[in-house]
């Protein structure tokens, strides 16, 4: 589906075989030719869509100049190599989100998944932490080729589509997330920090910093103070309600903290156990179920942070009042 948001600002939803399935890509016009926002995850299907909007455009992919993505998960950055490949387009992700696609992306692929280990240690059962690194290698292979990545670091000021805007630092979602903000016409492109119908996924993953929910949150109160009419964000409908989206999300997460909080005084001594009382894990597919533990442990880390609950490291986490 390919929709003219505002003028010479396209929005193309492209296809992901997963429950959320669809991830929105941003096309902005210049004199210069176009500037793409993230990619997309790199399917069959993802290619078909692509090679459908840029015709529909009358796009040549050597008009393509600049590649902007907000964040290294895959269903983002996964097509970034191929379009660079027919474009030969400057790819700009933020300097945090380098390390860490070349650490998940690239290193792994010759090492075992510490995925594996982490997930163990907070109580999923084997069998299923065997299916969950499987699914991880199967994102893996949707990024590939890999392009030449260039640093675009939080502050700077970039044109996009003939638009001033600002690269705005987003974390919680991804640690170096980036947005962009042009103040001139109170637009933004949100990446994955602020979606409409759905809570973007805040998880702990081996490679994460510390407590990613506590610098979401902050990231929030921060991103409310903007003037937004319009944020367009990687998931969903445009979003026109921007501090009132804001205001629910926070209310999500103190929602989903007192759950997990309630959850570890009625017994649950793992992540898992917690997940198992706050998600319907068991009807979840392995991509799902990771998400719903890295998720967990996000909230119990802060819940651990906040002296309201107490960890307990061993061989596997274990967490009581």
């Amino acid at each position: 589906m390919l929709t003219e948001i505002v003028p010479n600002l396209y929005l193309l939803r492209l296809p992901l075989p997963f429950a959320l399935n669809h991830v929105n890509v941003y096309l902005l016009r210049d004199e210069q030719g176009w500037t793409v926002v993230d990619t997309g995850l790199h399917t069959p299907a993802a290619e078909a869509t692509w090679q459908e909007g840029l015709a529909a455009l009358n796009i040549n992919p050597q008009h393509i100049h600049t590649i902007v993505l907000t964040h290294f998960h895959p269903d983002h950055f996964g097509m970034a190599g191929w379009l660079y490949q027919h474009s030969g387009a400057t790819v700009f992700l933020s300097p945090r989100e380098i390390e860490l696609a070349e650490e998940v992306w690239i290193r792994r692929a010759d090492h075992d998944d510490p995925s594996l280990h982490h997930f163990l240690r907070h109580g999923m059962p084997s069998d299923l932490v065997k299916q969950v690194v499987g699914a991880i290698a199967t994102l893996r292979a949707a990024t590939r080729p890999h392009p030449p990545l260039t640093p675009l670091p939080p502050g700077s000021r970039l044109t996009l589509g003939g638009r001033s805007f600002i690269a705005i630092h987003a974390p919680g979602h991804s640690d170096g997330q980036l947005i962009f903000y042009a103040p001139d016409e109170q637009l933004a492109l949100v990446g994955d920090q602020v979606l409409l119908k759905i809570s973007p996924h805040i998880g702990v993953w081996p490679e994460s910093e510390p407590d990613p929910l506590r610098k979401y949150l902050a990231s929030l109160a921060e991103l409310s103070t903007l003037s937004v009419t319009l944020a367009l964000s990687g998931h969903g409908k445009p979003i026109t309600d921007w501090k009132t989206r804001i205001t629910e999300l926070q209310q999500h997460h103190q929602e989903r903290l007192a759950a997990m909080l309630h959850a570890v005084q009625n017994g649950a001594e793992t992540a898992f156990a917690v997940a198992q009382q706050v998600f319907d894990v068991e009807r979840f597919t392995p991509h799902e179920a990771r998400f719903a533990i890295a998720e967990t442990i996000a909230h119990l880390d802060m819940l651990v942070a906040d002296g309201l609950i107490t960890r307990h490291t061993a061989e596997i986490v274990r967490y009581t009042p």
